[in-house]
């Protein structure tokens, strides 16, 4: 191989390990972000115990819609930092961490379907393609405006 095939090898290369970094800190900030979150109900009283969560029972709509709120909240964050890490498409890196929370919602909703309300199951899999759209739309618009 020559040495100008070996320089053309090394940015594409690069391009894609950034590219798999920003996904994966747009996926960490909304897992670090949610949990703390979380956690942080349940030690306001808001949430009941963790040893509670795997039992729906204890969850009333309004729980499930509140943690519904805040996790889109921090789902539009993790995928606006991904666009913003992105090396180059920034809306095709958001749209993928995005599709990432649609299959994880699925595999969730799959495994639950008959243990958690059909609706917050349907919401988990329903928020997170236009959470991913909207954080790279204010990162564009932000962009934009620099």
């Amino acid at each position: 191989m020559t040495v100008a095939a070996l320089t053309s090898v090394k940015p594409a290369a690069s391009s894609w390990r950034r590219s798999v970094l920003a996904v994966l800190a747009g996926l960490l900030a909304n897992v670090a972000l949610s949990s703390a979150t979380d956690l942080l109900m349940v030690a306001v009283g808001v949430f009941p115990p963790l040893s509670e969560f795997g039992r729906p029972e204890s969850f009333t709509d309004s729980m499930l819609l509140l943690a519904l709120l805040y996790r889109t909240v921090y789902g539009v964050l993790g995928c606006y930092l991904t666009a913003r890490l992105a090396p180059t498409r920034a809306m095709a890196h958001a749209l993928s961490l995005g599709t990432i929370g649609v299959i994880a919602g699925v595999v969730g909703a799959v495994a639950t379907w008959d243990t958690w309300t059909p609706w917050y199951s349907l919401a988990i899999i329903a928020v997170p393609l236009p959470s991913a759209w909207l954080g790279a739309w204010i990162r564009s618009a932000r962009h934009s405006h620099s």
